[in-house]
């Protein structure tokens, strides 16, 4: 099965990360929850970028799903290569019940998580080994072809080895050739791998049966017959069912899950495939999480190595973590997948689409694909970008996440490169409540954290000082006090505190002049109203009703009114003003009476205040004649003529008086007598 880490070129063009001297991109290590984040490239000029800000993450739990069975029956090995924009997978079945072996491919489009469209080959004639234990799927470079290496069988006997060559495509229809066993060497062959070296190609197998490991050479050319060396039995190496290989620091080592044993070796072949001298090391059962152990895979994300396993017989999901590819190793059995794992068998090496990482694996059980999936997370206020720059985002919550870049995606000269950034747990902050205060008022704030390098507030806006744990503002509208702290770990806490500002306005309306006698309505349009103000005017003299926005008065002279409105939730008031001026410029008489009504209009007389002496004040019918008269500014006509009443219509009256400040004034007019 294909379960490698290849050279730095083929890294690439599989999307693996790799160790790169000059990083692609710049990151702080450490930030703070809700701290902005800026990263910067140093590849300004890529053809194309793409940020993952939350990608997924080996360090957390995955999820399983199960897909349909897809055409599986009794399946021993699944392998996921990239071909292009479009992912392929290939399952080999043992088949059940009598059923015959058989070759599936599954076509996922540009996303692993699409439903996949399946191809069953069948026997090709029957030319696929019988009962096939493992396939490999390897792409050479020199002239674009794709292949598929199958081997199995469990004898000498029925032992052989494949070759499917799909041409420039792994969509095309293959054409297949068996190799068959030369020299009667494969024995139960289990797992493969193939790489070139030095121009000539070379794979290696280990036989169950004999627990040998192979070496299968091609010369230059895959498609020529090969040979095998055998590199003999390993210690600790027993029954071997799968293994994977990775290339580190030079050094090639596989990792075998051993049947016989129920354990992990590490086989640690050198630098050179050609020449190498291997020598094993068990790593053991892992704390007894090795139970018939069947496919497994490796890869090296963000500077760790990972490795998986899939137990047939307890049907559960293995990762092995480890600094160093010597261990020490640290295994996490996600036995949570028992539902949807069913004697797994195979398993893919681990691909990272973008921001989530997907391994397959396939159930000998139920004949099931299974998809685990490490998925990105959702903790950062931008999941990706697409630009060179990307903008500011921040993480809302302490943990450990995974910056994942990308430049020139699906060209040759493609990169990538993740980084881990921590986000450290906000430190202890002892500050003031978010608080309202009325519109005029002082508060003092404080927000104390003994870790801080500093603080700084902002805005610098009706503030004491912004440079203190305790500030007092007096702010005219809501606004949020932010406080910047530094610490020495590289965290920025930038939290803030609101201050609601609640404003009550209070409109008496404009200063006025009015007439002797007039009456006026108070209050203007920018008075606060609702159901949650109270209104009071002050002094009430003259007024109509005080605790109204907008009563009338009819002051006898100058006067000085106060509106205070108040909301009643808050407590917040304002108060105003207005000056009622009043002048005696002429005499103020209504132009209408009801004498028999019950209303203020049942008299006729001067309205004035400010007249001190009455000169004249008469009234006439229509014909001239007299029908009152009187020098006292107090008294009024109460519509009788000689007692009885006198007739509706209209009367002339004239008066003439002096003011208070000795003015003489002097008018006449008419006023309609109603009944």
């Amino acid at each position: 099965m294909r379960k490698c880490l290849l050279l730095v070129a083929l890294i690439i063009v599989s999307q693996l990360n790799v160790l790169i001297a000059q990083p692609l991109f710049n990151s702080p290590d450490t930030v703070c929850p809700k701290q902005l984040v800026q990263l910067t490239t140093n590849v300004p000029n890529a053809k194309s970028h793409y940020w993952g800000f939350c990608s997924g993450y080996l360090f957390n739990t995955p999820v399983a799903t199960a897909l349909t069975k897809n055409g599986l029956d009794a399946p021993t090995a699944v392998e996921v290569e990239k071909d292009g924009n479009n992912y392929y997978a290939f399952v080999v079945n043992r088949g059940n019940n009598g059923a015959r072996q058989s070759l599936i491919r599954l076509e996922f489009g540009n996303s692993l998580d699409n439903q996949p469209k399946i191809t069953n080959y069948g026997t090709m004639d029957d030319v696929l080994p019988k009962d096939p234990s493992s396939l490999y799927i390897i792409k050479n470079e020199t002239n674009g072809n794709w292949h598929v290496f199958v081997v199995g069988g469990t004898t000498v006997g029925a032992s052989s080895l494949a070759r499917l060559d799909f041409g420039k495509s792994l969509g095309n229809v293959p054409n297949i050739v068996n190799f068959g066993n030369w020299n009667n060497m494969l024995d139960g062959p289990s797992g493969l791998f193939f790489q070139q070296e030095n121009k000539l190609w070379y794979g290696f197998t280990f036989n169950k049966n004999t627990n040998d490991l192979l070496r299968i050479e091609f010369d230059s050319l895959l498609s020529l017959t090969p040979t095998y060396v055998n590199l003999g039995k390993l210690p600790y190496i027993k029954k071997p069912t799968d293994y994977t290989s990775i290339l580190v620091n030079g050094v090639w080592y596989f990792f075998v899950t051993n049947e016989g044993s129920d354990s992990i070796t590490r086989v640690d072949l050198g630098p050179k495939l050609a020449t190498t001298t291997p020598a094993s090391a068990t790593i053991g059962s892992l704390n007894k999480n090795v139970t018939n152990a069947d496919g497994i895979s490796i890869i090296r994300d963000c500077d760790s190595f990972h490795l998986f396993f899939v137990n047939r017989g307890s049907s559960d999901f293995v990762k092995v973590d480890m600094t160093s590819i010597t261990g020490p190793y640290t295994a996490a059995n996600f036995n949570t997948f028992s539902s949807t794992l069913f004697g797994p068998t195979g398993l893919t090496r681990p691909i990272r689409d973008h921001d989530n990482i997907y391994l397959f694996t396939t159930n000998d059980g139920d004949s099931n694909l299974v998809k685990v999936t490490f998925q990105q997370c959702s903790n950062a206020s931008i999941q990706s970008s697409t630009t060179m720059m990307p903008a500011p985002y921040s993480y809302d919550t302490a943990g450990t996440y995974n910056i994942y870049y990308m430049v020139n995606e699906g060209m040759p000269d493609m990169q990538v490169q993740c980084k881990i950034i921590t986000v450290l747990p906000t430190p202890d902050i002892f500050m003031s409540n978010d608080t309202t205060i009325c519109s005029g008022d002082t508060i003092s704030l404080r927000l104390i954290s003994t870790a801080a390098i500093n603080q700084t507030w902002s805005p610098d806006y009706n503030i004491d000082n912004t440079t203190q744990q305790y500030v007092r503002v007096w702010p005219q509208y809501s606004t949020n006090y932010h406080v910047l702290l530094p610490y020495k770990s590289g965290c920025i806490v930038d939290t803030l505190i609101k201050v609601k500002v609640f404003k009550v306005q209070s409109d008496a309306g404009p200063d006025r002049t009015i007439a002797d006698g007039a009456t006026t309505v108070l209050g203007g349009p920018f008075t606060s109203d609702g159901i949650n103000y109270s209104y009071l005017w002050f002094p009430d003299r003259y007024m109509s009703n005080n605790n109204v926005p907008n009563p009338s008065v009819t002051p006898p002279n100058d006067y000085t009114y106060y509106l205070q409105v108040r909301d009643n939730n808050s407590g917040c008031a304002a108060l105003d003003t207005v000056i009622v001026h009043v002048s005696c410029d002429d005499i103020n008489l209504p132009n209408a009476f009801a004498p028999n009504g019950n209303s203020s209009m049942n008299r006729f007389g001067l309205a004035n205040s400010q007249i001190v002496r009455l000169v004249a004040f008469r009234i006439f019918d229509r014909w001239g004649k007299v029908v009152f008269e009187t020098t006292d500014p107090a008294q009024q006509w109460d519509g009788k003529v000689n007692g009885a009443d006198a007739a509706l219509g209209v009367y002339v009256w004239e008066a003439e008086g002096y003011c208070i400040s000795g003015k003489r004034i002097k008018s006449s007019g008419n006023v309609t007598l109603i009944r």
